[in-house]
């Protein structure tokens, strides 16, 4: 057990919430008071339970990982990041300033786990989010049956890398999982030993744009929750384009280029600034219909 101290205004269920890269992740459980963590770490499995108490965060663990998990609860709680400067960057825009304001106990954490969140990222590549939450839930059925260590039900470890790496693809159709996302899962679950060792975001970055069916979203993503990286910016993504466009101009509709534009300014903490829009609940004005939805399970 570990007792961490906490910043003024710290926001627990904020910080939890944005290691989930799918709405929903069963490997996460989240409230205003507590949360929980399961994954595999490297001396295997554990769970950890996060409780807000006052101006001081307690943090417990259980299973074989369990010391793993202690020893980087601070980062995992979002304590190790680094806030310093940020406040008078936001100035720069009335609405960043404000928002940064307001969520100024927002953390951004790091698991130090890239195989976790690589999962649910693949599987969000190109599909709705409720696409994405479907087949990642029954992917963790098949793949991951021991239960998570600790007391909280219904908590789901993440799959062994070697179990997806050694399925056929089309184990994965059941699941709606087409092959093509099938395919990248199996190549970075074979990658997964040489990811975990790298040692920085960027590192982490570079390796995982060698693997084919990864590009710079899908490393966004899992560097952002991995690593804690708070300038990684989605490029590519459907919506975070419009929604900084709209929210730092006013336009109903931005493109990449223009969302990297507007958020240079904030260099170093660009991620941060979609985390705040994000956590302020701002959308884009939505026109035209919506991504469709499709099932590839009976193919």
């Amino acid at each position: 057990m570990r007792s961490l101290p906490v910043p003024e205004r710290y926001d627990l269920a904020g910080t939890l919430g944005g290691l989930a890269l799918i709405h929903g992740d069963p490997t996460l459980s989240v409230g205003a008071r507590e949360g929980w963590f399961a994954t595999r770490t490297p001396d295997g499995a554990g769970t950890l339970q996060l409780t807000l108490s006052g101006s001081t965060l307690v943090a417990t663990a259980y299973g074989p990982g369990a010391g793993w998990l202690l020893d980087r609860a601070d980062a995992v709680a979002g304590l190790r990041d680094d806030v310093t400067g940020f406040l008078d960057l936001a100035r720069q825009h009335r609405l960043v300033h404000r928002l940064a304001r307001e969520h100024s106990g927002l953390r951004i954490g790091a698991t130090g786990r890239v195989f976790h969140h690589l999962v649910p990222a693949v599987l969000g590549q190109k599909v709705t989010g409720k696409e994405a939450r479907d087949g990642y839930v029954r992917l963790l059925r098949h793949f991951s049956t021991d239960p998570a260590p600790g007391p909280r039900p219904g908590l789901r470890l993440p799959p062994d890398p070697a179990a997806i790496a050694a399925a056929p693809y089309w184990v994965f159709h059941p699941f709606g999982i087409e092959q093509k996302r099938a395919d990248t899962l199996r190549r970075v679950a074979a990658e997964a030993a040489r990811l975990e060792r790298c040692a920085t975001a960027a590192e982490a970055v570079t390796r995982l744009l060698t693997v084919r069916g990864i590009g710079p979203w899908t490393a966004a993503e899992v560097t952002r929750a991995a690593y804690g990286d708070a300038d990684a910016v989605s490029v590519g993504d459907y919506h975070i384009k419009n929604v900084v466009a709209y929210a730092l101009t006013g336009a109903a509709r931005g493109t990449d280029e223009h969302m990297l534009e507007l958020l240079a300014p904030y260099a170093g903490h660009r991620g941060r600034v979609c985390g705040l829009l994000a956590a302020a609940g701002i959308t884009a004005p939505k026109f035209g219909p919506r991504m469709p939805l499709r099932s590839f399970a009976g193919y």
